[in-house]
């Protein structure tokens, strides 16, 4: 969850399409991974399937190279193709390509909890930041329950992710691995964040004592 990519417009609401990096965002999570879907189960090929997957992500980067834009996520993402191309690889097996963003998600699941147990739930920290609470929400219990209720919601939806793909994994589902982690990939994650947000609002007395005066 980056705190960088999240931002509120006038009204306090969350820019959701900002916090999955924009239009351009989308297209460069989903496409590298669509593409590789497509070209396996087109050719059968593993080879095939893993350049142009990674020639995907390669596009993306030059193009905002060439047109000076920040190449941050671009480069992730690049890492990420080529990352889960080394699994497949390595293995001869196109499901392994799916393998690294397992592991994403039990690492992600595990520092939320831990952020929960420590009392500095993650949601809290950044949407905390966002809505110019700072770090004062911890001396509020409601509020901090609120942020706890919100980070075990990203905590679920990553969860999720797992309860619903990895036995497809074992079951060598490939195209229904494929088609699960792109519909549970940014869309999910979308909805989620907005909910969080949501259900994380302080209340309405709160939020007018917290408007700078005009």
């Amino acid at each position: 969850m980056a705190g960088s990519s999240l931002k509120t417009d006038d009204a306090g609401r969350i820019d959701v399409l900002a916090a999955i990096g924009g239009p351009r965002g989308i297209v460069e999570a989903v496409l590298p991974g669509l593409v590789f879907l497509t070209v396996f189960t087109v050719t059968r090929a593993l080879g095939p399937a893993l350049i142009s997957a990674i020639a995907s992500a390669v596009v993306f980067t030059v193009w905002r190279l060439i047109e000076r834009r920040p190449i941050v996520q671009a480069v992730s993402g690049l890492v990420g193709v080529a990352i889960c191309a080394l699994f497949a690889d390595v293995s001869d097996q196109p499901l392994n390509y799916y393998v690294p963003g397992f592991w994403t998600n039990v690492v992600t699941i595990v520092v939320l909890v831990i952020s929960v147990l420590a009392r500095w739930p993650l949601v809290g920290v950044v949407f905390g930041l966002l809505r110019g609470e700072g770090n004062d929400w911890r001396l509020v219990p409601g509020r901090a329950r609120a942020y706890r209720r919100a980070t075990w919601l990203l905590i679920g939806m990553f969860a999720l992710r797992l309860v619903v793909q990895y036995p497809l994994y074992v079951a060598g589902e490939l195209v229904a691995l494929g088609t699960t982690r792109l519909l549970m990939g940014v869309p999910l994650y979308a909805l989620t964040v907005w909910v969080a947000w949501v259900i994380s609002r302080p209340p309405v007395t709160a939020r007018r004592e917290s408007r700078p005066p005009r």
